[in-house]
């Protein structure tokens, strides 16, 4: 009888890129994939935070630069990705959140939500797909969702169309790319705490509101996410493409 073996998760010999890689959730990301093995180029529009995070990462022995990128403006993406390294993974991170009453969201607001969470994802995954495709070296597209692409919520009228816009970009373009051996998928987290949601987070109303959906009774940690990448961007996932890893405890089963 033979005995199948498991694929790996090493990322041992991929070079990875992760935008929004300053704070937050993208250093986490970022040192998951270095963590695993893969050269890692951290992107943010502020170059003194990736540089930071990659000089701590150095420090550990893992292999990581800082790039400087604002993912909104189509010439720094064109800039910064076209003649720069060809990448295996690109985990798409950036994003933003401005909650509000739909009655009070402005145009502004809504520029500012949809350029970051949904223009910045489709230009950066063109940018780097497009030399996945030249190289003929097939890759592993991770989109950072939520899961208010799946559900709906109060006040959150805008950041909800932006990431359920994500969602169905992401699964458009694992059927155009997969022949081609380029795999895209989604990790939707639930609120984690991190710079961006500890605002909201300190109202207590809110807070218990929170806690009453995620069935197993804690806000997500970034810790909690490290492991989702590492799989989508491995072989341990080969079959894997245009679907969502939902890491938010439960809230979107019920």
């Amino acid at each position: 009888m033979e005995i199948p073996s498991a694929q790996s998760f090493s990322l041992a010999g991929k070079t990875a890129l992760v935008t929004g890689a300053g704070r937050g959730l993208g250093v986490a990301l970022a040192a998951a994939l270095a963590e695993a093995g893969a050269e890692v180029y951290l992107a943010a529009r502020s170059l003194d935070e990736t540089t930071a995070v990659a000089e701590a990462l150095g420090s550990a022995g893992h292999r990581a630069s800082a790039i400087r990128l604002d993912v909104t403006r189509l010439p720094d993406i064109r800039m910064a990705l076209a003649d720069g390294p060809a990448f295996d993974v690109l985990v798409n991170n950036a994003g933003t959140n401005r909650p509000k009453p739909l009655s009070a969201v402005t145009e502004e607001d809504y520029d500012a939500v949809f350029d970051l969470n949904v223009k910045g994802a489709v230009f950066v995954a063109q940018a780097v797909a497009t030399r996945m495709l030249a190289d003929r070296r097939g890759g592993s597209i991770v989109n950072i969702s939520s899961q208010m692409g799946h559900v709906g919520a109060e006040n959150r009228t805008i950041y909800c169309a932006s990431k359920h816009a994500l969602e169905g970009f992401t699964k458009a373009l694992a059927l155009e790319l997969g022949p081609q051996g380029v795999r895209v998928n989604t990790i939707a987290p639930t609120f984690i705490e991190t710079p961006m949601t500890k605002p909201f987070l300190r109202d207590k109303e809110f807070r218990t509101s929170v806690l009453s959906k995620i069935r197993l009774g804690r806000l997500g940690t970034p810790a909690d996410l490290m492991g989702a990448p590492v799989f989508l961007a491995s072989d341990a996932s080969a079959m894997v493409t245009g679907t969502s890893i939902r890491i938010d405890g439960g809230w979107t089963a019920g």
